[in-house]
């Protein structure tokens, strides 16, 4: 059976996630183990519909932030604490923590003769 990537048609999915459910490709489009853990989960715990939106939701989050690794990581522990992973609260998980930015930052610009000097001695 071939491999197709999820990347390839998680926007799809997105419009119709109950594609997902009948769809021959599926055990192949889980990027990890973990994913697929999920998914057994997700149908086991849930009606067809939310287990399809919600294993969707979770395979568009490691799209579009790109963190197909850490939010592996994620789900195994879900999973190891037997929790049906939830997208909304994996992402906030995911969210980066807000850090103050320094307010004022000393920049010295160098002197326009210097670059003439260094220009001079490349010639």
């Amino acid at each position: 059976m071939p491999v197709i990537n999820y990347h390839n048609v998680i926007h799809a999915l997105r419009r119709k996630p109950q594609a997902l459910w009948s769809s021959i490709y599926r055990d192949s489009l889980f990027p990890r183990t973990e994913y697929a853990e999920a998914w057994k989960v997700l149908q086991r715990d849930l009606t067809r519909r939310d287990a399809c939106r919600r294993m969707v939701d979770l395979l568009f989050i490691a799209h579009d932030q790109a963190c197909e690794a850490e939010l592996a990581h994620l789900l195994a522990d879900d999973l190891g604490a037997s929790r049906a992973p939830d997208p909304d609260l994996l992402m906030l998980r995911l969210s980066p923590k807000q850090t103050a930015l320094p307010r004022d930052v000393a920049v010295a610009h160098p002197s326009l003769d210097s670059f003439d000097a260094l220009l001079g001695a490349c010639a």
